[in-house]
């Protein structure tokens, strides 16, 4: 059985453990307020630059003078796969999960017999598959610096995806992120953008543009655009289902410590309610025998 001094010092550390996940609970709900309508503000443009993208892509068709970022190599034999996760833990599943995706695509392509190359962005995803996929990494893009979010920065990281299929080093792209829809419920994706794909709008279909100075052209350079756009909504997506994942884990945390410093109030003072009965049995005992 612990001694009270232990049994204290326990309900101590539990209480001031208690303290941190609460102020970790705070900090990520004035987070998420603010991620979550940065990522909802987001979506209205990323799904107009989806309809017109779509467009564009259905009027020049699969033309042999179609850009190499929406018609690709020709080939699906070498994937990157880029993987966005936080830069910190401590957010319940919401890092493993998207690891847990992005591993499984890997080992279906390379079942296939195809060759993957992976580019992490957030530490805690580069660390979750190092050891089972290590040596498919090229690179790492670390955001721990980064205090806002911000279409810069997922400029910089489209770019260094499009150079790298510029020169020929992979002919799919994939990313790997987590669509924020409430605090307790962030959904793994996978989304291809490279060769880009647009999800053909029903309302969008049945009408008819006509494009200055032309299709092909306006197509090729809206292209890099729609691919930083699909990464920056991404980023945002992913930032409020970290930040939702951090507060409702360090809620939980929060919930766990104060049962843990009742069930060990309870044994602390059954342990000192038990030593108090023993030393008056003692005494009664000693009183008697005198």
């Amino acid at each position: 059985m612990p001694s009270l001094k232990d049994l204290k010092n326990r309900i101590v550390s539990v209480k001031n453990t208690r303290k941190i996940t609460k102020a970790m609970q705070m900090v990520a709900a004035a987070k998420l307020r603010r991620a979550q309508e940065s990522a909802e503000a987001a979506r209205p443009y990323a799904e107009r630059m989806n309809a017109v993208m779509s467009s564009l892509a259905g009027a020049v068709g699969s033309t042999d003078g179609a850009p190499r970022l929406l018609a690709g190599t020709g080939s699906d034999k070498v994937h990157l796969l880029v993987i966005m996760t936080g830069e910190r833990g401590l957010c319940g599943g919401f890092n493993a999960n998207i690891a847990k995706l992005a591993k499984a695509k890997a080992m279906e392509l390379l079942a296939q017999g195809k060759t993957v190359k992976i580019l992490t962005v957030g530490k805690k995803g580069r660390d979750a598959l190092r050891r089972d996929l290590g040596q498919y990494y090229i690179d790492h893009i670390d955001l721990s610096d980064v205090k806002k979010l911000s279409y810069p920065v997922a400029q910089k990281i489209s770019q260094n995806i499009i150079d790298r299929f510029e020169a020929g080093e992979y002919d799919v792209a994939t990313i790997f992120f987590s669509v924020f829809q409430s605090v307790i419920s962030q959904v793994p994706t996978a989304k291809q953008v490279i060769p880009a794909q647009f999800e053909t709008d029903a309302a969008s279909a049945s009408a008819v543009y006509d494009y200055e100075p032309g299709d092909q052209e306006i197509l090729t350079a809206l292209l890099p655009r729609a691919v930083a756009t699909a990464i920056f909504a991404a980023l945002l997506e992913n930032n409020a289902s970290f930040n939702g994942a951090q507060m409702s884990a360090m809620d939980n945390a929060t919930r766990n410590a104060g049962d843990m410093i009742d069930r060990l109030t309870i044994e602390y003072n059954r342990s000192r309610q038990a030593a108090i009965t023993k030393e008056l049995i003692e005494i009664i005992s000693g009183a008697e025998a005198l």
